[in-house]
């Protein structure tokens, strides 16, 4: 299976907003090991997360930097650019861009499935870039 077009084939759903179609790609006992706060680890939580992420940046792209696939692993350097619109983590809208570097690593099943996901997003420069943390070197 090519876990590397399966890849890119999520962020092309994720960027039509098709969270159901995204969702269909995690197998039913789907763990997130990112962590969501509030969220559960699980495939219900990846759709809760991408739902309330979307409605927060109605613009949001997912753009594919590199995708690599080997064995049964998926891992993707991503970018993630977008307008807060809405409510995020608490935050209110802000109308800032956001233009924040993720790496995803997915392992995937034999039904081609994926079944684990490991994530970093720079968590850091989204909350300055929102204005919520103040930007500069650090202490």
């Amino acid at each position: 299976m090519d876990h590397a077009a399966t890849m890119r084939r999520a962020y092309e759903l994720l960027n039509a907003h098709d969270v159901d179609g995204f969702v269909e790609l995690l197998a039913e006992d789907f763990t997130e090991h990112e962590e969501f706060p509030g969220l559960p680890p699980t495939r219900d939580g990846v759709r809760q997360f991408f739902e309330t992420t979307l409605a927060a940046f109605p613009d949001l792209r997912f753009e594919p930097q590199d995708v690599f696939a080997g064995g049964d692993r998926g891992i993707g350097r991503v970018r993630w650019k977008g307008t807060h619109r809405g409510e995020f983590m608490g935050i209110p809208p802000t109308g800032r861009q956001i233009d924040v570097q993720v790496i995803d690593i997915v392992r995937f099943g034999p039904d081609g499935k994926a079944v684990e996901h490991w994530g970093v997003t720079d968590s850091l420069a989204m909350m300055q870039q929102l204005g919520v943390v103040p930007e500069g070197a650090p202490a």
